[in-house]
């Protein structure tokens, strides 16, 4: 299946309501991505060398708020320890359909996938040495987010890791508008127009909550993970590995 171009914030009206991953959003979601996050090609495939470092056999390797699978189906064929299977988690069942459609064809020697739908805040974890949060923790709200990430220390086996990815903000003013007025540069560049770029922002300016830096890091520990190293940074946007 061929990815469709994103065209959703084309009209005046398209921005209006907030954001929601429904099947228009999973029908363009890989254009939408690459032409949205800088870097996110880079943050895939770090995820899947991460994973294939740190997979301890006959554990669950999590990806949590999947969307249509491209950490999933990086980790699958990258990932050889025995007795390991992916569990591929989301809570919306149109980009999970769409994720079951496409990466059967993609796979190469691939460990087993699991498509689940559900809230990952109160998901039952499995015993786990890998678990990737791409871009996800920021749509959690606020109160929810330690939870979750405690939940998943407590998940991790000795030596697991978790993969975090997020969208960060910078606490010093000049500097976040340098960098949020080359984020739109990145936009345009890729072909959005100021009417998307406008439309878009309106619709998911409630949606998704970014944090600082020393706050996820903190959190981290706090969540009780011993080690936490940055691998990505591009613009407003990071990656780290968390050690439990």
């Amino acid at each position: 299946m061929a990815d469709r171009e994103d065209h959703l914030f084309q009209t005046p009206f398209a921005g209006v309501g907030e954001f929601r991953f429904d099947e228009k959003v999973a029908q363009v979601f890989p254009d939408m991505i690459r032409r949205s996050v800088p870097g996110y090609g880079q943050v895939i495939g770090s995820s899947a060398l991460i994973a294939k470092r740190h997979a301890k056999p006959n554990t669950a390797i999590y990806d949590l708020g999947c969307s249509l699978g491209a950490t999933t189906l990086a980790m699958a064929n990258q990932v050889r320890a025995e007795g390991c299977r992916i569990i591929a988690v989301d809570n919306s069942e149109a980009m999970l359909t769409q994720a079951r459609q496409t990466t059967s064809d993609r796979l190469l020697d691939p460990l087993p996938i699991e498509w689940v739908c559900h809230d990952i805040v109160d998901l039952p974890f499995e015993p786990c040495s890998v678990v990737a949060l791409n871009f996800t923790l920021q749509f959690i709200a606020l109160e929810k987010r330690m939870q979750l990430l405690a939940s998943i220390n407590e998940a991790l086996v000795p030596g697991g890791v978790l993969i975090l990815a997020e969208k960060v903000v910078l606490q010093n003013t000049k500097s976040q508008q340098a960098l949020t007025e080359l984020h739109l540069d990145f936009k345009r560049a890729n072909g959005y127009s100021e009417l998307e770029i406008a439309g878009k922002r309106q619709a998911i300016e409630n949606v998704l909550i970014p944090e600082t830096s020393d706050a996820h890091i903190s959190r981290l520990h706090e969540a009780g993970f011993s080690e936490v190293t940055e691998f990505f940074h591009c613009l407003n946007f990071k990656a780290w590995m968390a050690v439990a």
